[in-house]
């Protein structure tokens, strides 16, 4: 027998798709009518659908706008106080700046930094960015990428020198992972994978196939599982996202090997199993996902929280996942899917401020099939309900 969640449930998506100024409604159910137009670089103009819009579980809408385009496979985001994001470029090493200020054409998009150590090949290059908690006082941002010889975490303020303060990481041309991101407890959580050698996610003296957490230093945070330690959890293939939820909850999204892609929600020492495992198991000496998927559908990137609902991004399912959790941080009924095979790859997920999520798309990776103004940065708002704001 299945508990009845202690909360209204959310209604299952349907989608309204903004870009480039012009609307589309994408599935039936009851009609909350088409969002007006919205002007370049600024917020969609939502409708608010009415409290008896929704009977028994019809419809949530969404909306997505094209911020900015002729990116190059960006693949981090992190949000600055005043309201832009620092957005890293895979290949060329560049971290741009996009917004607050907007043009004609969207948000302004403006190179602030190349960071010069980048090696980028295959997989690999510059990865995720985070910026500090207390960025308006210290100025400090963090970033992630492969160098000639590893994997390395480092912290620059933008224009200066980056100061490795993390190495050693396997780097290989694929399986670098690279998500990067402050959590709840103010230390800095890192994402590896065990580029190419399966050995090294469970060998605990070992960076790879982890998600490590340190401190703004580079030091291992103290309360680690391992003293002396930065790992936090291991069993990982390649994770590139996580996130928290309102509760503090934190998860991750795992890349498989053939048959499943995943889910998991992330606790201190817990093992996810690879490479002994690949999705559920029932093994007790391992963590089963929340949720998986065959590879072909997912092969998701970016992972980012907004009130109930986690948000997905999959390059290979070219579509966003999107699930519900309880109270308990389970998944309650089964993820719906937003925006396939309309942007083509998607990769980075970020929450927003303003409770939006901003999206990358990743068509430029040499795996995809770049359109004129690819690579691009949309921003996704759910209407009504509880998944975001309008």
């Amino acid at each position: 027998m299945r508990a009845r969640p202690p909360y209204p449930r959310v209604p299952r998506l349907r989608v309204a798709l903004a870009a480039s100024c012009a609307a589309l409604l994408f599935t039936a159910g009851c009609s909350f009518g088409e969002p007006e137009p919205d002007p370049a670089g600024e917020p969609p103009n939502l409708p608010t659908p009415s409290a008896s819009a929704n009977p028994g579980g019809a419809g949530q809408q969404a909306v997505a706008t094209v911020l900015a385009k002729g990116l190059r496979v960006p693949w981090g985001i992190a949000f600055l106080p005043d309201g832009g994001a620092l957005v890293t470029e895979r290949d060329n090493g560049r971290i741009v700046q996009v917004g607050p200020e907007s043009g004609p054409d969207g948000l302004r998009v403006r190179p602030v930094q190349t960071i010069p150590d980048v090696a980028a090949a295959g997989e690999g290059g510059l990865l995720g960015i985070a910026v500090s908690p207390a960025y308006a006082r210290d100025k400090t941002v963090f970033v992630y990428y492969t160098a000639e010889q590893d994997n390395r975490v480092a912290r620059l303020q933008l224009g200066g020198q980056p100061t490795p303060i993390l190495t050693g990481i396997p780097k290989a041309s694929v399986h670098n992972g690279g998500g990067l991101g402050f959590g709840p407890d103010g230390q800095l959580y890192v994402s590896t994978g065990d580029a190419g050698q399966r050995p090294l996610s469970q060998d605990v003296k070992s960076l790879g196939g982890k998600i490590l957490r340190i401190t703004p230093d580079g030091k291992p945070a103290a309360g680690n599982p391992y003293p002396g330690s930065p790992v936090w959890s291991l069993g990982h293939r390649n994770v590139q996202g996580f996130t928290w939820d309102a509760a503090k909850r934190m998860y991750a999204v795992e890349f498989g090997q053939n048959t499943w892609d995943e889910i998991n929600q992330i606790t201190k020492g817990g093992n996810y199993g690879w490479p002994d495992v690949e999705g559920r198991a029932d093994d007790k000496r391992f963590t089963d996902p929340i949720t998986q998927w065959g590879t072909a559908d997912a092969s998701c990137s970016g992972l980012a929280s907004t009130d109930r609902l986690l948000v997905t991004g999959c390059l290979r399912g070219k579509r966003l996942w999107v699930m519900e959790l309880t109270d308990t941080g389970t998944l309650l009924g089964q993820p719906s899917e937003l925006l396939s095979n309309r942007y083509g790859r998607l990769r980075a997920v970020a929450a927003a401020p303003d409770g939006s999520l901003w999206v990358s798309t990743s068509n430029h990776d040499g795996r995809g099939n770049p359109a004129g103004d690819d690579d691009r940065l949309l921003r996704v708002v759910f209407a009504g309900g509880d998944g975001g704001r309008s």
